[in-house]
């Protein structure tokens, strides 16, 4: 998935502990085969191709299942985490390789193939329909945390219950390991969460056990055009990306959570936030913003 992936566990023996490295990295690879929309072959790259042509795509378990949920997420905040954002994404990365800005055209045409509302399931046949021409699912926002969660089951199935889980940034956590009750601690450096087994000075933290937590920001990954910054986070409904520094993290009880409601968070008026608050009750959320 194009970043570093650590996995700390507690195992009865050092064979078990191979084997079941050896098990979530198998499911690490078909995940990135599924959900990457950087590969030409993956799967989500064959039913994007579909858009439009009223056609009922059978996909695989592991895809329908995610793309239920973003779709789930997407409804629970109006939109403001969207799987369909994909003609908006790839507009951005043309961007930021040309440091030019998408004209206004473009803009519209591929605001017009974004919602999560065109996109339909058949829970009976497990089949996927994109209803839009030019639609482009997009899973960045969300496949992070989803990963994680996957490997949380894959170890659970070899009765691991202790670990640590860091996907690019992306932490979940199992149960506290051997003689740390509080459970792991996470450093969170200027907001930004950081998998950490000891105490570092002058950093925040917070004790995770069976949690997941996420941070999105645009500290590194933003592009500035003619004066004006723009983040990598976009806004589904306007189509550009975020144009003020906002930096959220969110914990929740799945990292599927956690990583899409970073950038519900990012995206939402400040207005907005304590209402979708309310409806995640679960959730801790901490905002820097400039």
């Amino acid at each position: 998935m194009g970043t570093q992936f650590t996995v700390i566990l507690y195992a009865d023996d050092s064979i078990a502990a191979q084997r079941a490295y050896a098990a979530v990295s198998a499911r690490m690879d078909t995940l990135n085969q599924t959900m990457s929309d950087y590969l030409d072959g993956s799967e989500i790259n064959r039913l994007s191709e579909t858009g439009g042509q009223n056609r009922w795509v059978h996909v695989s378990p592991t895809l329908f299942d995610v793309l239920a949920k973003a779709i789930t997420i997407a409804r629970q905040t109006g939109g403001r985490y969207d799987p369909t954002i994909g003609p908006l994404a790839q507009l951005w990365r043309r961007a930021v390789r040309q440091r030019q800005f998408p004209v206004a055209r473009e803009r519209r045409r591929a605001r017009r193939a974004v919602s999560w509302q065109y996109v339909q399931f058949d829970s009976t046949t497990q089949a996927v329909l994109l209803k839009k021409p030019g639609m482009r699912l997009d899973l960045g926002g969300i496949g992070q945390g989803y990963a994680i969660d996957e490997a949380q089951k894959v170890l659970h199935e070899r009765g691991i219950r202790s670990f640590l889980l860091d996907l690019g940034g992306d932490i979940l956590a199992g149960d506290s390991p051997p003689n740390q009750a509080s459970g792991w601690r996470i450093g969170m450096t200027s907001g930004r969460a950081q998998s950490q087994v000891t105490s570092y000075k002058d950093t925040a933290a917070v004790w995770l056990k069976n949690a997941a937590i996420t941070t999105s920001g645009d500290l590194e990954r933003h592009l500035d055009i003619n004066g004006q910054r723009y983040s990598h986070i976009m806004n589904p409904r306007s189509g550009l990306g975020l144009r003020h520094f906002v930096q959220v993290t969110v914990l929740a009880p799945t990292g599927t959570y956690a990583d899409a409601l970073t950038k519900a968070f990012s995206v939402a008026k400040p207005f907005h936030r304590k209402r979708l608050q309310r409806r995640f009750p679960q959730m801790r959320v901490w905002i820097v913003e400039k």
